[in-house]
């Protein structure tokens, strides 16, 4: 996964808008609040409660 750690400073959860934090064993991006889940397609953060999972 590349994303870029000024972009990954600035993104949050929409649920609850805490910081996110990306998983090293997973092309995913984990909240530090809800600790729900979201994919990262094509280096592309998929940013859409529907499509995140819960831990």
């Amino acid at each position: 996964m590349k994303i870029d750690d000024w972009l990954l400073e600035i993104l949050a959860c929409p649920a609850c808008k805490a910081p996110l934090r990306a998983e090293s064993e997973s092309d995913e991006l984990a909240c530090t609040g809800c600790g729900l889940i979201y994919p990262v397609r094509d280096d592309i953060p998929v940013l859409l409660v529907d499509e995140a999972r819960k831990p």
